[in-house]
């Protein structure tokens, strides 16, 4: 097979441009399917959230401080040392909170705060940053199956004023809204801070764990842990022995201790503080991790994620291998690729050859007649000059006495005689075109119209 250079289509700089944009656009469109998560300052109760009843407040101050802040998206997040905050939704389901709670207990203290405030983002204007909030009402959790034992309230006389918070030390400070006061109440609760008429705002449980840190901020005897050689043959020796591997989980009814409308106090943001390091005595990481999945922002597994985990895994890496191949493959080859001459060649030869050939095949060359004899008869009027628009009977018969003239031989032999057919070229002009007229086959065609061209040159 002959084959041929191709022609390059495209420039080097060309080539190598689209390459270049081609791959940026790739390695953009990998980074979009890693990060498609929905923005976190949307006006919510959690640590994202920069308005009146959200925490970003709290993980500012935390970070401040020292504390290694981290805001997780995921269930897997949850896993991590350090305290944990959790901040559900008040209709988030209380057995999800209730295995995240149970999970944590020998591998980090945990920090549930309890909703309460309805809020709504404000419209975005250029002297209101994004995220800020208006509260539009309270709620409270429903979390059935988790803390069942524990009765959260909102209740309070029309008259009622709470007159701010206070702990077991004497220390005091104010709410931002003294008239919405969340509480709670319960069994196996120890009290970190209440009201002034005794309403409980935040507790820890009473779970025969040892939390110095937190006894002593609630004011309450220390559980020392018994000697080594105690007597432990005793069932009720056994039950009463605390256990130093459990960590706390700590109840917050009242979120404006910890929320930024609350923290914009200096006393409650001392408070706040204080909380977060009795919560992480007990561990020697001091890093604290923002749960956002419970408050609405869990993010799905992204594509991008999925393309490298079971069972996907496997297809990806056959896929990164074919495409190292290819490029392989392109890297090696040496010139510019080769391709084969085209099965129909360019050309008026061509052309009329595969035309030819369609109108055979389709069986219509009875119909090429006509056009045929009228197209040599136009040629000709125009090339001896005769009349245009004479019928065409007196047209060929002003050809014959041309052709007559040119060969006096040609008019005799247009009468029938015995003597032996005549040569195509010595045909008159209109016994030929009657020829091609009466034609029903090729031959017939072919040799009338021979006749037709051997005229046509003898009269040129």
């Amino acid at each position: 097979m002959n084959v041929a250079k191709a022609a390059q289509p495209f420039a080097r700089g060309t080539v190598l441009a689209m390459l270049v944009v081609g791959a940026a656009l790739f390695i953009a469109l990998l980074w979009f399917l890693g990060h498609s998560t929905p923005p976190t300052n949307n006006g919510g109760g959690h640590a994202g959230g920069r308005g009146l009843n959200g925490y970003a407040g709290l993980a500012a101050l935390a970070q401040a401080d020292g504390f290694a802040v981290a805001r997780t998206r995921s269930q897997s997040g949850l896993d991590k040392p350090g305290v944990l905050i959790l901040t559900p939704l008040p209709e988030t389901d209380g057995k999800t909170i209730d295995r995240i709670v149970a999970q944590r207990r020998r591998t980090g203290p945990t920090i549930v705060v309890a909703p309460k405030w309805l809020a709504r983002p404000l419209e975005r204007k250029l002297d209101k940053p994004r995220g800020w909030t208006r509260l539009v009402g309270t709620t409270l959790p429903q979390w059935s199956g988790f803390a069942d034992d524990v009765t959260v309230t909102l209740d309070q006389p029309k008259d009622y004023q709470g007159r701010g918070w206070r702990t077991a030390d004497g220390r005091r400070g104010p709410l931002p809204d003294d008239q919405h006061v969340e509480s709670g109440t319960g069994q196996a609760l120890v009290p970190l801070v209440t009201t002034p008429d005794g309403r409980i705002l935040a507790v820890y449980r009473d779970d025969n764990g040892h939390y110095p840190a937190l006894d002593a901020l609630a004011n309450v005897q220390e559980h020392p842990l018994p000697p080594d050689d105690a007597d432990e043959d005793s069932d009720s020796a056994a039950s009463d022995k605390p256990d130093s591997g459990l960590y706390p989980v700590i109840l917050v009814f009242e979120p404006d201790l910890l929320d930024n409308a609350g923290l914009a106090d200096r006393r409650t943001a001392r408070l706040a503080l204080d909380l977060l390091h009795a919560a992480a005595a007990n561990d020697g990481d001091r890093q604290i991790v923002f749960d956002l999945s419970l408050a609405g922002l869990g993010g799905r597994p992204n594509l991008l994620t999925l393309a490298f985990e079971p069972p996907f895994l496997a297809a990806t890496i056959g896929l990164l291998l074919a495409l190292l191949a290819v490029g392989w493959r392109a890297f090696c080859r040496f010139g510019p690729a080769r391709t084969a001459l085209p099965a129909i060649p360019p050309g008026k030869a061509t052309l009329v050859s595969n035309s030819a050939d369609l109108i055979r095949r389709a069986g219509r060359i009875h119909l090429l007649t006509g056009p045929f004899a009228d197209g040599l008869r136009e040629r000709l009027v125009h090339r001896l000059g005769l009349r245009r628009g004479m019928p065409a009977g007196e047209t060929d018969a002003l050809v014959d006495a041309h052709l007559a003239r040119l060969r006096p031989q040609a008019q005799a032999q247009a009468q029938p005689q015995a003597q032996p057919q005549p040569q195509p070229q010595a045909m008159p002009f209109s016994l030929a075109v009657a020829q091609l007229s009466a034609a029903r086959n090729a031959p017939d065609a072919v040799r009338a119209a021979q006749a037709l061209h051997a005229i046509e040159k003898d009269l040129a």
